[in-house]
């Protein structure tokens, strides 16, 4: 048997992404909602929809600076709806002169009615006169106080904002499994809400293992590796919208293992391991957790056709079981294994829908080959086409998936009976980050 047949042969015998993925996320339930302001709610998931329990504009106003008058006292001004902006007087023109009965601010709140022949000078954001139906704007008239000549008459309607044009009552104003944006907190204070129901943040605690670890600050030495994994988890699961925590490195002491992982559950919703996934003789993090202590949680590890990483650890551990994501120790693996499994879990738990990152189909500018059986994610920087779809340019992959991804705002999707997509062929991208 050939290298590629036995390697075909091994790929075969992994669990395929999808179906592992799955397997995981059926395990899980959003966390349990509560009840927030809506300053604290930015950043949580909406348990619920939220609907408007009153209209937007909540009463009719002046959307701009000018004079509120009836249309039918101004159909004689100029010719309606054919000058743009008033200037010096044209032949042909003929002014309305109104007498203004009044001045309307924003802060004004007695009613008040027009009657034929008549306007009030109001301010953007006034309540809108009983029987007006529409506002002049300032540099239309000659800006009279006492009495305004209107030398263009808009349409009926112009510069009036009626109740609930925006947001009627009953309106969804966004639906459960949206993240809580600050234009959504504006929405609902003006529509009159206070609090609304969210899912909390996932409370996420990363711990790197190993006993070559070593803290950041200094190059590797031979027998030491600079703990990268636990920095880069952390910020990814607070890119996730997790509060999450670095523990920093813990030996591959079996009762230092069990006894750090004990003490988290308490303060976590879930915990990000990286490193010691593997067989050898040094993953003591597969032993430890692999082992069922008293009927409570355990962890199991799965070889996944997934490039790069392959070994994926999942389970519960402690008396509360609290879920556990396990990471292999090279850092552009652990990134990888964070995107495809532990931020779809960490989604799963804030209640957002979708868990996963938005795909698109794209362009491929350049030839790549991918190892058979497995499903590859490979670092990439995606374009949008001036007419329309998107390029994508592969990065730096395999042994260099880590300095790949410092530069990819995509990841390459190459599935599992791919071997080789040329350049031209459309292919799966996940997008990471827009903003680039």
């Amino acid at each position: 048997m050939t290298a590629t047949a036995d390697a075909e042969a091994a790929a075969n015998e992994l669990m395929p992404l999808a179906e592992y993925l799955g397997s995981v996320l059926r395990r899980l339930r959003a966390l349990p909602p509560l009840d927030l302001d809506l300053t604290q709610a930015h950043g949580n998931v909406l348990a619920n929809d939220v609907l408007a329990p009153h209209p937007y504009p909540a009463f009719d106003q002046a959307a701009i600076d000018g004079y509120a008058a009836r249309w039918e006292d101004l159909a004689a001004a100029g010719r309606i709806g054919s000058h743009p902006s008033f200037g010096a007087f044209e032949g042909g023109l003929r002014p309305v002169r109104l007498n203004v009965v009044g001045d309307l601010g924003a802060a004004s709140w007695r009613p008040v009615r027009l009657t034929p022949g008549t306007c009030f000078s109001v301010a953007a954001g006034a309540p809108l006169p009983i029987g007006a139906d529409v506002v002049v704007p300032v540099h239309w008239t000659d800006q009279g106080m006492a009495a305004v000549e209107i030398m263009h008459a808009p349409k009926r309607g112009s510069g009036v904002r009626r109740a609930g044009d925006e947001l009627p009552v009953g309106r969804v104003l966004a639906s459960a499994g949206s993240y809580v944006t600050p234009a959504m907190v504006a929405v609902f204070a003006a529509s009159g809400i206070g609090h609304v129901v969210v899912r909390p943040s996932p409370r996420v605690v990363v711990v790197a293992t190993g006993d070559e670890l070593v803290d950041v600050g200094r190059p590797s030495q031979p027998g030491q590796v600079v703990d990268a994994n636990s920095h880069a988890l952390t910020a990814a699961a607070v890119e996730a919208g997790a509060l999450a925590y670095r523990i920093g490195i813990c030996d591959d002491d079996p009762e230092g293992l069990r006894g750090l992982l004990e003490d988290q559950t308490l303060r976590a919703d879930l915990i990000i391991t990286t490193g010691g996934t593997g067989t050898g003789p040094g993953d003591m993090l597969r032993r430890v957790l692999s082992r069922r202590d008293h009927g409570r949680g355990a962890v199991e590890f799965t070889d996944v056709a997934l490039c790069p990483g392959a070994t994926l650890g999942f389970g519960t551990v402690g008396g509360e079981e609290v879920p556990v994501v396990c990471l292999p120790g090279e850092p552009g693996a652990a990134l990888i294994g964070f995107e495809v499994l532990a931020r779809p879990v960490i989604q799963l738990l804030a209640g957002a829908e979708p868990v996963f990152r938005p795909s698109v189909k794209a362009h491929l500018l350049e030839t790549v080959s991918s190892p058979g059986g497995l499903r590859e994610f490979r670092p990439a920087h995606v374009a949008e086409r001036r007419g329309g779809g998107y390029t994508v340019q592969p990065l730096a992959g395999g042994p260099y998936t880590l300095s790949g991804l410092a530069e990819a705002n995509g990841l390459l999707v190459l599935g599992e009976r791919v071997t080789s997509a040329a350049a031209g062929s459309t292919v799966d991208v996940l997008l990471l980050d827009r903003r680039r």
